[in-house]
């Protein structure tokens, strides 16, 4: 797990074209929107949360975020201990986000 300012995190998603965006809130946080493209799984489903980590590609790299920064570390930790090598926390979370917001 890398944790990337939000500067590297929007610096290394524009050259990544295979990036995968995964939002770990909660349902009513990610109602206040998302970044775009993001998958929303929420960490506090933990069968759905290991379930849908378990289905994914190892070979792909991850950039994951929550409110503020501490879920979404706790999620690249899990992620990482299941075999995903390539996940990258957004240090300071959708909290303080400045980049295009999404609405679900």
């Amino acid at each position: 797990m890398s944790d990337l300012s939000q500067a590297a995190w929007r610096e290394q998603l524009e050259k990544d074209t295979e990036a995968i965006i995964i939002d770990v809130r909660t349902d009513e946080e990610v109602a206040e929107g998302m970044i775009p493209k993001a998958e929303h799984i929420d960490i506090f489903q933990s069968h759905t949360f290991i379930g849908k980590v378990q289905a994914m590609d190892a070979s792909k790299k991850y950039y994951v975020y929550c409110k503020s920064g501490g879920r979404s570390a706790q999620a690249c930790a899990i992620m990482n201990q299941m075999g995903i090598e390539s996940t990258f926390n957004l240090v300071g979370g959708f909290t303080d986000w400045t980049g295009e917001v999404a609405y679900p």
